[in-house]
């Protein structure tokens, strides 16, 4: 499907950008790929790094909040991956304004200059847990973000366009997740490690099964969907031990606006779910949604449904997990 197609990537520079470029640059044969994104050294930094590839990859510096910017860029693009976004909770709470200008009114702008694009076909934008039922201004600006794009197909008239979501949690040593924080930790020599609550869970999913649930989005999307992977949860404290058996642990209470357990699917969101081998749908609930546009195979779930880490089915035992650490990259 990505054959002969060019690609922007917004926020490409980050891990998931890093790693779906190498992705598509392995598997497929993409005409171009495009990385937008506004850190002039990191596009240096991967730009040397694929310079064997310099006749495919192309390199925007660029801001979101740049429409006429994204435009340019839009020229002769095929699919748009939108990954850009202010992540750090912190730093939304503390420059709320600043969060609200990327991560709203960049999607905006990136939906406007997607809608005057004559050549874009698809859309996917990366969504998070934390959009769900939000208790953080990240999450309240994913969720906005989220319904922008969903929304967004109801403006593409007759047009071979469509703008769908993925949402999962944090991947599995990325930048600010809890691996790569555990381990400076463990690198200084300390032997205790601090646990925000022992109840505290979370889903496993890295940067390849990412990569893959973003390309079946691109696939099997017809425009509106939240596309949610059936992936294992593990428990903080089986993560801790995983990574330094021999530590001591400390309790040192929930951080604002943290969850004690990632939520992918509401109550709310059942009425309109279909489960699949290895994924959830979330279908739009609008009149412009066509219901023959559910894809085959999927089996709704009951009503009152959830599916969040603490009630997941599978679990990653502290093995797994040692294994499962020693995989990333």
């Amino acid at each position: 499907m990505l054959n002969n197609k060019t690609i922007l990537i917004t926020g490409g520079t980050g891990s998931f950008g890093n790693y779906f470029t190498d992705y598509v640059l392995k598997n497929y044969k993409p005409k171009k790929i495009i990385i937008y994104s506004r850190d002039e050294y990191k596009q240096f930094i991967m730009a040397n790094r694929l310079k064997k590839y310099e006749k495919i990859l192309r390199f925007f510096i660029g801001d979101v909040r740049d429409k006429a910017r994204l435009a340019r860029a839009l020229n002769g693009v095929d699919y748009v991956i939108h990954a850009a976004a202010m992540k750090q909770v912190p730093a939304c709470e503390y420059n709320p304004i600043e969060a609200v200008k990327t991560n709203i009114n960049g999607a905006m702008n990136v939906i406007d200059a997607v809608l005057d694009s004559p050549t874009v076909k698809r859309v996917v934008a990366l969504s998070t847990d934390k959009s769900v039922n939000p208790i953080n201004l990240y999450g309240g600006t994913k969720l906005v973000s989220d319904k922008l794009f969903i929304a967004a197909n109801s403006y593409v008239g007759d047009r071979e366009l469509n703008f769908s979501v993925v949402r999962y949690g944090n991947v599995a040593g990325s930048r600010g997740s809890v691996i790569p924080f555990f381990q400076e930790i463990i690198n200084s020599g300390k032997k205790e490690l601090p646990i925000t609550d022992f109840r505290m869970t979370r889903f496993w999913i890295n940067l390849e099964q990412g990569v893959q649930l973003v390309i079946k989005a691109l696939q099997e999307a017809k425009g509106g969907e939240t596309f949610i992977s059936k992936i294992p949860s593990f428990k903080i404290t089986d993560l801790a031990k995983a990574m330094l058996p021999e530590c001591s642990m400390i309790e040192v209470g929930i951080r604002e606006g943290e969850k004690l357990h990632e939520v992918m699917v509401t109550k709310e969101d059942s009425l309109t779910t279909y489960e699949y081998e290895k994924h959830y749908i979330i279908y739009p609930h609008f009149n412009w949604w066509n219901k023959e546009y559910i894809i085959e195979g999927g089996k709704k779930v009951d009503s009152g449904f959830e599916y969040n880490s603490g009630n997941n089915k599978e679990w990653l035992s502290v093995d797994q997990l040692v294994k499962n650490i020693r995989g990333l990259k």
